[in-house]
């Protein structure tokens, strides 16, 4: 049986480590990070992460603002708003949730965004920093998944590892973080043939596809490490990953669940990156 990575602990570890770290840099300078979290529309599950990241901020001691837009916004009136964002000392961090109601052009957005503020990571001066290892801010997702390497020991020198999934937001930065760590690196997507036989010859999987229980046990080799990033609602209505964990549990060495892995520690990460966009203004300002 292999050890469940507890999501919810690790999670609840760092948001204290950051609450510590926010109060200490708060008396030092007399700046409180800030975060501006943009809905656009009335996406329920949307509005469910929006709620969350508040409650997170005032978890750790950073004052947040939500602003929440109707579903018919230009694209005008959003530039404009993020644009006053970018301008204001007592931001720090910007956030615009997607997915964005379609007449929005989603790269723009980001675009527009700072990249000191930058806090999903995802404007391409970071993506590309990113890609040379230089980087400030990390994406929540892959970098809440290094946490979990961290946490359990797990070392990935030399390992072989594939990662499943190449959206910019999870798959590609995965795979160069992992590289980072000095991993072999696969990546596999939708075209890819023969899966099954490449993913059997991973010591570590991270699985990033949107398919409900895709990866069996006998996709697996025994020992290995499974990161579940997938986030679905099977048959049932039930929350579940990318991963059939009954069956994959039984042969993999450390495996995270769905709900309580991957997903508590992306909002603790955007924490992290928000405590990290404060001390870099800080120390410009300085």
């Amino acid at each position: 049986m292999s050890v469940i990575m507890d999501g919810k602990a690790l999670a609840a570890k760092i948001r204290e480590q950051i609450k510590n770290d926010t109060a200490a840099f708060v008396r030092k300078t007399g700046i409180t990070p800030g975060l501006a979290v943009v809905l656009v529309g009335d996406d329920a599950a949307s509005k469910i992460y929006v709620k969350n990241k508040e409650k997170a901020c005032a978890e750790v001691g950073f004052k947040s603002e939500m602003y929440l837009l109707e579903e018919k916004t230009t694209e005008e009136e959003l530039l404009s708003l993020i644009h006053k964002l970018n301008e204001r000392d007592d931001i720090h961090g910007i956030l615009v949730q997607s997915p964005l109601p379609k007449h929005l052009d989603e790269a723009l957005v980001i675009d527009s965004i700072s990249p000191d503020k930058d806090v999903d990571a995802f404007h391409p001066v970071n993506v590309g920093k990113i890609m040379i290892g230089d980087y400030s801010f990390l994406p929540c997702t892959p970098a809440g998944v290094m946490e979990f390497f961290k946490e359990y020991g797990i070392d990935t020198t030399g390992k072989r590892c594939v990662v499943a999934g190449r959206s910019n937001i999870v798959g590609k930065p995965m795979a160069m973080l992992m590289l980072h760590a000095n991993a072999t690196v696969t990546i596999c997507h939708s075209k890819t043939k023969d899966l099954a036989d490449i993913t059997r010859q991973a010591d570590i999987i991270v699985m990033a596809i949107g398919k409900a229980d895709f990866l069996k046990a006998d996709m697996i080799k025994d020992g290995a490490v499974i990161i579940d990033v997938g986030m679905n609602r099977n048959a049932e209505g039930k929350l579940t990953g990318d991963v059939d964990f009954k069956e994959c549990e039984k042969k993999a060495s450390y495996i995270t669940p769905v709900p309580g892995g991957v997903g508590p520690m992306t909002i603790t990460m955007l924490m992290k990156n928000t405590l990290t966009a404060a001390e870099n203004y800080s120390k410009k300002k300085g």
